[in-house]
């Protein structure tokens, strides 16, 4: 919760929201957006369903010569949400009705178009489907209702140092700050961020920064340190300097254990993963290529091992496919 707020707060700043669309979205009509009108929409623009969301920013901006907007949704996402694109649609949905209702399209009565953006820091790499109709399955004739509706993915911890676009841009500063490993590559951003923020008119944005770096950031570095009161960067980048030898250390053992214990959890997923495709050839073996087939996406989400050894002695035991399928459904079914 505490990054999800931090975060919000960050990307509640216009500046914050032109950086991230200059720096990552790389699509032609970013060139044509006017960031001088970059506008937050206000409470009285949405719908009440869209009011209980706490964790949605929605903006709009002019495009091009007229006063098409396009309607922003940044997603704070930390954990792989295989459904997320028809979250989306029903969040763009909501916006589209209480933009009807509130009389608020242009003279043409066309909706704006609406781009969802996901901005995602989780440990693991997102894997989910980018667009609605990867979840929607395929059936002759009926192509044209299958919808599309992508979103654009940001994966924080895919970003390589040199991925990143250079300051000044601040959604790469916040981006580098999140992929650190240790206190002096910290400290080498903050003096950065320290420099581009210096004037009056960034107050606000600096002691978003703060407060995210001193609530979020480090102590999530340093879970059993406690971490002094600061106010601004300058105090955040001096209290590095004072104790970044103590805490480079700590940050350091604190790295090694984490990388043990996420090799040990990758190794794992590994071996459940090669237990499931062992699964699916004896299946296939058994019952042929179809009962293979369908009993793919019965296994996908099972990382039990005692689950999986269950679903092995069901192919050694059932006398059918269907026999075999209908216990496999009648226990694991998704949902």
């Amino acid at each position: 919760m505490e990054h999800d707020n931090s975060y919000k707060l960050l990307f509640s700043h216009a500046r914050m929201v032109e950086d991230l669309l200059r720096g990552f979205i790389q699509e032609p009509w970013v060139q044509a957006v006017d960031f001088t009108t970059l506008d937050r929409v206000s409470e009285s623009h949405v719908s009440d369903d869209l009011h209980d969301r706490e964790d949605d920013l929605i903006w709009r901006v002019r495009w091009r010569a007229d006063w098409l907007y396009i309607y922003l949704l940044l997603e704070f996402q930390s954990t792989v949400d295989r459904y997320m694109a028809v979250r989306l649609q029903v969040y763009v949905g909501l916006l589209y009705q209480a933009l009807i209702r509130a009389q608020q399209l242009p003279l043409s009565g066309q909706l704006p178009p609406v781009v969802p953006v996901v901005l995602y820091n989780g440990q693991r790499r997102w894997t989910a489907p980018l667009e609605l109709g990867a979840l929607v399955a395929e059936v002759p004739g009926l192509e044209a209702y299958r919808p599309r509706l992508p979103y654009a993915l940001l994966d924080v911890g895919r970003y390589a140092e040199h991925a990143l676009p250079s300051l000044p841009n601040l959604a790469a500063a916040l981006f580098r700050l999140e992929n650190s490993r240790a206190p002096e590559d910290v400290r080498r951003v903050l003096g950065a961020l320290i420099e581009v923020l210096q004037l009056p008119e960034h107050d606000s944005l600096r002691r978003a920064f703060t407060t995210w770096i001193k609530r979020v950031l480090l102590p999530a570095r340093l879970p059993d340190v406690s971490i002094p009161e600061v106010q601004d960067l300058v105090e955040v980048q001096t209290m590095l300097a004072e104790r970044v030898i103590e805490w480079t250390q700590q940050w350091k053992e604190e790295g090694l254990q984490q990388g043990l214990q996420q090799g040990l959890q990758q190794g794992l997923q590994q071996a459940r993963a090669e237990e499931r495709t062992l699964l699916l050839r004896l299946a296939r073996i058994r019952f042929g290529d179809a009962c293979a087939e369908a009993l793919a996406p019965l296994l996908e989400a099972r990382d039990d091992p005692e689950e999986l050894a269950t679903i092995g002695e069901w192919v050694v035991v059932s006398t059918t496919s269907e026999d075999f399928l209908a216990r496999v459904r009648a226990q694991w079914s998704p949902g």
